[in-house]
């Protein structure tokens, strides 16, 4: 369904006049070093149209969705409610959009160098806003106001992209395999976080549902005809125990038994388990995914049953964040008074590191709690609604919306702009969704 075939043109998006004096000059904003800056009065203009002119619209969106917290692909409302605000300015909005029924894609300008923004809006089941989803989606939604009647002037093609399932689905895998990101040349978004971080960096994730199958008998009875699904799970989670100690320090493995029988009187025929694995990179999920389906595959042989290994989602890739974006961003950071990033090592995992082994992209962290709590924990369902939090979605939509702006100015005046050679190539639309949800049975050998 496409909404809105012709865009309503909005007054308020049309630019001031270049010699008007009204134009108040830009904040101290250093570019990069070898990057030009867009003008100071067209970027001072975005900031006022932001923070002042679509304020109320911005901060309202953002209390909207978190008071309304939809989970993973049932983020109806909120995927509206932000598609609906683009539209009122001159967005052209299809929705549902890439086969997904809660995401959308709202487009505005015709230039040669397209900027994606992503709104996430998921919410954490049990838990709201706790990791602070309406914040990102709403300053998304913000940066594209401030840079929709300079889109034409600044050589931009502004590419929203209504993002569901990110705590769970890894929903902008499966954008990316619909081609998406296809012709993007950078992808931005900003996310709430305890600290203050320009250099984001991620872990890969991978998922695991695991299921044995035994065969149930009496315990006392006749417990040698039975296949003990419980102690299967129980042998293999042994084995990953003593695996971990041979694991690099940034491999994780944990997971938890969703269910190992009914009661004491049944050996237990069917056991299951969901398992988390991260490492620091792709490759090496790859690695450990082999590692620890292999003690899985024990537990089976071990006990005679079958086990049945899922990969229910897509792989979370690990971020790589673009030099040249994040030089522009840290000068823009500064220019607003953001404070002094921190550099910390890789802490969260993203969907949003798919979209980086495929296009450049940055994924900056503002502070909102000054490390009282941080993501996933109640106190920072609080923290995304607070005065501090957003002054952040403020903030963050002006950063994004002046990174865009700078990164088309280079791109107009150097035609493109400058990645170091050392860097190492961006990989094609294999690496960004390479997961191949699967589903795998094993079974032991006959005894």
């Amino acid at each position: 369904m496409t909404i809105a075939a012709t865009p309503t043109p909005d007054p308020a998006n049309t630019p001031p006049a270049k010699a008007s004096p009204a134009v108040p000059a830009a904040p101290a904003a250093p570019a990069a070093p070898t990057t030009p800056a867009a003008p100071a009065a067209l970027k001072a203009d975005i900031r006022d149209r932001i923070t002042t002119r679509h304020r109320d619209a911005l901060l309202s969106l953002s209390r909207r969705i978190h008071d309304h917290p939809e989970p993973a692909f049932e983020e109806h409302r909120a995927a509206a409610w932000c598609a609906e605000l683009l539209e009122e300015h001159g967005y052209f909005v299809t929705a549902p959009a890439y086969g997904l029924k809660t995401a959308f894609e709202a487009t505005i300008g015709s230039g040669p160098t397209t900027v994606a923004l992503a709104c996430e809006y998921d919410a954490l089941p049990g838990l709201g806003h706790a990791c602070g989803h309406n914040l990102i989606a709403a300053a998304s939604v913000g940066a594209a106001l401030g840079l929709a009647p300079y889109a034409e002037e600044l050589g931009l093609t502004v590419k929203v992209l209504g993002t569901p399932a990110e705590e769970r689905g890894a929903g902008k895998a499966l954008l990316i395999e619909a081609g998406a990101f296809d012709g993007v040349d950078a992808a931005m978004m900003v996310h709430p976080c305890p600290f203050e971080v320009a250099e984001f960096t991620s872990f890969a994730l991978g998922t695991l549902e695991v299921e044995f199958t035994g065969k149930p008998a009496h315990p006392s009875l006749d417990a040698h005809e039975g296949r003990n699904a419980a102690d299967a799970m129980t042998v293999a989670q042994v084995a990953i125990g003593l695996l971990r100690q041979q694991l690099p320090p940034h491999w994780k493995v944990h997971g938890v038994t969703t269910f190992a029988g009914e009661r004491p009187n049944l050996i237990p025929h069917r056991s299951t388990a969901s398992y988390e694995i991260r490492a620091a990179a792709a490759g090496d999920l790859r690695e450990l995914r082999e590692r620890v389906e292999a003690c899985f595959r024990a537990g089976a042989l071990a006990t005679g049953c079958e086990v049945t290994l899922t990969r229910p989602e897509p792989d979370y890739l690990d971020f790589r964040t673009d030099s040249e974006l994040i030089a522009l961003w840290r000068a823009n950071a500064a220019g607003l008074g953001r404070p002094e990033p921190v550099s910390k090592d890789a802490f969260a995992c993203t969907d949003m590191g798919n979209v980086s082994h495929l296009v450049p992209a940055i994924h900056p962290v503002l502070d909102i709690t000054g490390g009282a709590c941080g993501p996933h924990e109640p106190e920072f369902a609080a923290a995304a609604r607070s005065p501090r939090g957003e002054q952040a979605l403020l903030d963050g939509a002006v950063g994004l919306a002046w990174t865009a702006a700078d990164l088309a100015t280079a791109r107009r005046n150097r035609g493109r702009v400058h990645r170091p050679p050392a860097q190492e190539p961006l990989g094609g639309r294999q690496s960004a969704t390479d997961h191949g949800s699967r589903r795998l049975t094993w079974r032991s050998a006959p005894s």
